[in-house]
């Protein structure tokens, strides 16, 4: 829990700290995600494996309320088990006959839990700051999927000369190369249902997977869209070419 809360704090600095500092950090490598070319696609598999990540590790302080847990549906995930997920979860409903707010089993319908009832109770469970919503963290920076991917994989010890502040990390990839989140992942820190071994790498792929698609479900769909419009312009630039080639074919200069 102490490494929740300390994941939590930094990324409420993070979120609130100046954009020119939000931008003096290295350019991160490019991971090569599937989902992050033109015309690409987000790996379902990864997508549900991050999913998972987010449940385990990130969501005790997170939350994405731009989610509900039907949206799961969409990542090949079965309604059973959805319902299922959702039915982990308690949520306050209300009120009832008698005018009072009762607990109850989540729905397909609700949105993700919050992990707090309030930002009062966030607030005081982190140390006065509080943690972001993770539902479009994705798009809070330039490259913020290859962003997330390297934070989550920049640990490293300081190098020589370089004294760290009270209570700091030092990761490669934040600007200024201090963080207040501790190193998170761990490998084989959890079990994958598929049998995919967890190492850092892989969880930090997936739940940058699975935050990609959070923040852009209908990427694919747009794109499919797309496609499918360059292809009409192709062939309508075609027909009109050879329609002035026909009007024209008799015409003498």
């Amino acid at each position: 829990m102490r490494i929740l809360k300390a994941f939590a704090l930094s990324a409420a600095l993070f979120a609130s700290a100046p954009a020119l500092a939000a931008g003096s950090g290295p350019p991160p490598p490019n991971a090569n995600f599937s989902f992050n070319t033109l015309f690409g696609t987000f790996d379902r598999a990864s997508a549900q494996r991050g999913f998972q990540v987010y449940k385990e590790v990130c969501s005790a302080c997170h939350a994405m309320r731009q989610l509900s847990y039907r949206n799961l549906l969409d990542l090949g995930l079965s309604e059973q088990q959805v319902r299922e997920i959702a039915a982990s979860f308690t949520v306050t409903d209300g009120p009832n006959d008698e005018g009072q707010m009762f607990e109850r089993p989540g729905r397909l319908s609700d949105r993700f839990r919050r992990p707090f009832p309030n930002e009062q109770a966030a607030r005081a469970a982190n140390n006065g700051a509080y943690p972001p919503d993770l539902s479009v963290m994705v798009k809070a920076r330039p490259d913020g999927a290859n962003y997330i991917h390297a934070l989550l994989t920049g640990y490293t010890d300081p190098p020589a000369g370089v004294t760290l502040m009270d209570g700091m990390n030092y990761n490669t990839w934040f600007p200024g190369h201090q963080i207040a989140m501790p190193n998170v992942l761990n490998d084989d820190q959890l079990e994958y249902a598929d049998g995919t071994k967890a190492t850092v790498d892989q969880m930090s792929r997936d739940v940058t997977t699975f935050l990609a698609w959070a923040a852009e479900p209908e990427t694919e769909a747009r794109r499919a869209m797309g496609v499918k419009v360059l292809i009409f312009l192709t062939i309508l630039g075609g027909l009109v070419y050879a329609v002035k080639r026909k009007v024209w074919a008799d015409v003498k200069h």
